[in-house]
């Protein structure tokens, strides 16, 4: 043992500021830490689950004990079945007495040996730790959640199970206790919704915790790729005054007192901010042919009837909004607010998108990227996490609140609209690799307890081709289909919805799918436009399960263009000046594309529901801590 000593001390990674091993690199050794055995090691965690025990009380013969001094108490002891002989005898009350006795002389704990699982988050895997009583109460150890750190000595299991290995302890360093009455894990396998109400303790589950691991190496492989690449990292603005998409509603930020604000921002209480009238009176006619069609076609009642109540929330939402439009340019317009007294002296808000911002460093650094949060306030669904950029889809205004997670980029001096949609592809064949390749315990357990399919999805990205198809052939094929009746009519002009895409990419293709050259109305004014005067130059990737994961665009570099497309848009013009001033000082040709970093922990994960896959989520309504 002693001639194989310095070999194995080159197997123990200790934690580099503290002389803890992490448990994953003792379990996640290929011989599962067999070749540690006799070492002497200090480990930490929290218990995951824990049972106890006895050891039997060693019994001596008499003749073995020898002379030796005897106490009063060990005395009384011995006696106990002759004093209670006698009250027997006497009628006295055995019983009563007898708990008297032992009130007086109470019995000795019996030995016993806590057996703990624990585990410090850094794997799946959790080790086995055996603390004597001597050492520490079972009462202290033993509950769901206590946090132990032990120093001991790593041997051979010494019961007959699964484990390779455990920790006999020798010293208790620090017990963190537990109340567990209050404690919300202590009760097993809560389900994913309930735990979102403990947000602080949810990370100490095993599924939560594989869930983050797999979103940490993910931000690895974007900084690795990047890094490779040759793009420099760039921090854009949390707080600005451009709405970078010119079609969202946005957080605004302000230091007014509360009162201030309201009287001249009905918008703070307006759904509905950054939606034209027009839009919603022309998604209005387009829901009303739509309702007409149903009626006139076999479809069934619950369809048509729920035509009707979007149709009649979308009349609501016009009239709501006209009201307010009239009201703003009544004598209630003259209350306006005094910014110049706000910490900004103007009106300001969170990002939306960081790519006006990234495009400026563009245009003197060559490739650059960005990672970081970017906030909507649209109300949305939080399983379609992304609303459709399309303009006249209006469905994300009566659901829930976004808030995500975003990667950015631009590559400059571009020669072929094509390269983007290539470098796209290979931005994400490499971290769906990496995950593949750095993430296999994780990837294991959440086969085993959310989705079976996780690692066949991932290997279809990386293994497999992607299919690259124009907007307007999407069209054509989807109106095609016969065997399926679409919700919502394929047509033209319209975005393309969840159904649409999904039934692409899972029953015709069957493989990720490109889509291009989109209609100019569903991208925001900054793309550039194609020949064709109808599409603009951009492309999503949509992937099986979650739907569009890559956006991707070439920016408007022609002057002329980019300010008719912010007046279109009835865009402040003077809120995009430094944004123009791009054009007419040394313009440069760029494409870029937004990545949406929490629907690929969906993909990679196979859960349901974004708010399961961000440490402390944020929806409408919900803000717990």
């Amino acid at each position: 043992m002693d001639s194989e000593q310095p070999h194995v001390e080159d197997q123990i990674s200790l934690s580099k500021y503290s002389k803890r091993v992490i448990l994953e690199t003792i379990l996640g050794r290929p011989d599962g830490g067999v070749g540690l055995i006799g070492r002497r090691i200090v480990v930490g965690g929290w218990v995951k689950s824990s049972r106890e025990f006895r050891k039997e009380p060693e019994v001596q013969a008499p003749e073995a004990l020898g002379p030796k001094d005897v106490s009063c108490v060990e005395v009384l002891q011995s006696r106990l079945p002759f004093f209670r002989s006698i009250i027997k005898v006497f009628g006295g009350d055995h019983h009563r007495m007898r708990d008297k006795l032992d009130t007086i002389i109470p019995k000795p704990p019996q030995p016993s040996i806590s057996i703990l699982q624990i585990s410090d988050g850094s794997c799946v895997s959790s080790l086995r730790v055996l603390v004597d009583s001597a050492l520490a109460s079972p009462s202290h150890v033993m509950p769901t959640g206590t946090c132990i750190l032990a120093e001991g000595i790593v041997q051979k299991p010494s019961l007959q199970d699964k484990e390779i290995i455990e920790l006999k302890a020798e010293k208790i360093l620090h017990v963190g206790l537990v109340d567990q009455d209050r404690y919300p894990l202590s009760k097993k396998r809560l389900p994913l919704e309930l735990l979102r109400d403990s947000t602080h303790f949810r990370p100490r589950t095993t599924t939560v915790a594989s869930v983050m691991r797999i979103r940490n190496a993910l931000t690895q492989a974007t900084n690795t790729f990047f890094h490779e690449n040759r793009f420099l990292y760039v921090q854009v603005p949390i707080i600005t005054t451009t709405d970078s998409e010119g079609s969202s509603k946005i957080f605004q930020v302000t230091t007014l007192p509360a009162k201030q604000k309201a009287d001249d921002q009905s918008a703070a209480t307006d759904d509905f901010e950054g939606v034209k009238l027009e839009i919603i009176k022309a998604t209005i006619k387009e829901k009303s042919k739509q309702v007409e069609q149903l009626k006139r076609s076999d479809s069934n009642k619950e369809a048509v009837a729920a035509a009707i109540q979007d149709l009649k929330k979308t009349t609501e939402l016009a009239s709501q909004l006209e009201a307010k439009q009239k009201q703003k340019s009544g004598k209630h317009s003259v209350q306006t607010n005094n910014f110049s007294e706000d910490f900004f002296s103007c009106k300001t808000y969170l990002t939306v998108s960081g790519r006006l911002h990234l495009e400026s460093y563009a245009s003197a650094l060559g490739n650059v990227y960005s990672f970081g949060p970017r906030f909507h306030a649209n109300k949305f669904d939080s399983r379609s996490f992304w609303p459709r950029c399309g303009w006249l889809s209006l469905k994300w205004l009566f659901l829930n609140l976004s808030s995500d997670v975003s990667i950015e980029n631009f590559y400059t001096f571009l020669m072929q609209f094509q390269d983007s949609m290539e470098c796209a592809i290979d931005f994400l064949k490499f971290i769906c690799k990496w995950i593949l390749e750095n993430c296999t315990e994780d990837l294991k357990f959440v086969s085993k307890r959310v989705d079976k399919l996780v690692v066949d999805r991932l290997q279809l990205i990386v293994t497999g081709p992607f299919e690259k198809i124009s907007y307007t052939e999407a069209v054509e094929v989807l109106n095609k289909v016969t065997e399926r009746k679409f919700e919502t009519k394929v047509e033209w002009g319209a975005s393309l919805n969840e159904e649409h895409e999904s039934y692409l990419t899972e029953e015709i293709y069957k493989k990720p799918l490109i889509i291009y050259n989109h209609p100019k109305e569903l991208k925001p004014f900054n793309v550039r436009l194609n020949d064709d005067g109808k599409t603009a130059a951009a492309f999503d990737i949509i992937v099986p399960k979650v739907g569009a994961l890559i956006r991707g665009s070439q920016s408007e570099e022609r002057f002329n263009m980019l300010s008719t497309r912010i007046k279109e848009l009835g865009l402040e013009k003077k809120q995009y000046e430094w944004y123009l001033d791009l054009r007419k000082h040394g313009s440069v040709r760029c494409c870029g594309f937004s990545f949406l970093f929490d629907p690929l922990v969906l993909y990679a994960t196979g859960l349901n529901d974004v708010r399961d896959a961000v440490p402390f989520p944020r929806s409408f309504g919900k803000a717990n801590n």
